[in-house]
């Protein structure tokens, strides 16, 4: 036969059905359901320069494919083994390296490194790294949890998460909450500015000037705050910082305040308060859950951008770097978007429980 002569191919029934559903299922390789998608146009008669037109591919990568199934069938597209140097770690190795490092410590630290594990089972750092990176273990980090001991934790989880996805009508909700304790920070030498190839530098040691207390009501429809800068962070401060936003919340509008447990919150002088101003209605997160609070998120964009690596002299000046910050986020405000229901995240938390049970067995 000619060497340029397309080789014909017929199907049988099973073949084809293998085939059709290389080509169409999703969890197939792309390069597989390729070279399935060839055979099958083969096995109609279309040549090969029509294949490669059909397909946008190249029609040495027809033929190559073609003359593949043609010899070995359907095993004939499946990859061949990779040529390359035998596995040298045996599954045996890797499982001690697992549960080493799941069950044991090291007896000179709290935690296993790669050196101190590859000097403990024989192996090289790099192995360890591999085995380590191949099953997700990060012996060296160490995160914080908390998981709330609020006897009405579901209730008060599907109240405020209602509120974030299906805020009531004719009314604004705010989270609110305070930051307390800002200090005004100045370093001992001036900051060293950025250099091609040089980060910015500071001094580690700084001056403190005094500290100052943020209260602050984030608006989850619209994304702006109304800020409020005092001296102290007590009832009597919040008691004004709730006049504030009354002030400017319109008063045809309920008001909905999302807010934590803190004694400050809950005083008889705050509780008259709210008595005579009946469009107040406070929503209290559970007890050691501030995630659920949209003006964290907010709190952290404010020490990530300007309060950590800012420098002030005064509380004076931190208090004006703090107004200005917030002046520029109301110019161009950008709502958080809260996406998941109460029920996904109890069934989250829930997993999450199940699954720290299950490790201590």
């Amino acid at each position: 036969m000619p060497r340029n002569t397309a080789l014909s191919i017929t199907l049988s029934d099973e073949e084809r059905e293998q085939l059709e559903a290389w080509a169409r299922r999703r969890t197939s390789s792309q390069a597989l359901a390729q070279r399935s998608r060839i055979a099958l146009l083969a096995a109609d008669g279309l040549k090969n320069t029509e294949i490669a037109e059909r397909l946008g591919v190249g029609r040495p990568m027809v033929t190559k494919w073609r003359n593949r199934f043609a010899e070995y069938r359907l095993d004939g597209l499946v990859d061949e083994p990779r040529p390359g140097q035998p596995r040298r770690i045996t599954d045996a190795q890797v499982e001690q390296v697992i549960v080493k490092t799941l069950e044991g410590t090291p007896k000179d630290a709290t935690h296993w490194s790669t050196r101190s594990m590859a000097a403990e089972v024989g192996l090289t750092q790099t192995a360890v790294h591999r085995i380590w990176k191949a099953f997700g273990l990060q012996p060296h980090r160490q995160d914080a949890w908390k998981l709330s001991k609020d006897p009405r934790f579901i209730e008060k989880v599907r109240d405020v998460v209602g509120l974030y996805l299906n805020p009531p009508e004719r009314a604004v909700v705010l989270c609110v909450d305070e930051k307390s304790q800002i200090q005004a920070l100045d370093r001992t030498a001036p900051i060293l500015p950025l250099l091609p190839g040089v980060p910015e530098r500071a001094t580690h040691d700084y001056k403190r000037s005094g500290t100052s207390s943020l209260y602050a009501a984030l608006d989850i429809t619209t994304g702006k705050v109304i800020g409020a800068l005092r001296s102290r962070h007590r009832a009597v401060e919040f008691k004004q910082f709730l006049q504030t936003i009354d002030s400017q919340v319109p008063d045809h509008l309920d008001v909905h305040l999302v807010l934590d447990n803190s004694s400050t919150h809950k005083t008889p002088a705050v509780h008259r308060w709210l008595a005579a101003h009946p469009r107040f209605v406070l929503h209290f997160t559970p007890t050691s859950s501030s995630w659920l609070n949209l003006v964290e998120r907010w709190f952290a964009e404010l020490t990530t951008k300007k309060l950590r690596r800012g420098t002030h002299r005064s509380v004076r000046d931190l208090n004006s770097d703090i107004r200005a910050w917030i002046d520029t986020c109301n110019d161009n405000p950008r709502p958080f978007v809260w996406t998941k229901t109460a029920d996904q995240i109890l069934d989250s938390i829930a997993r999450y429980c199940n699954r720290i049970n299950e490790s201590r067995h």
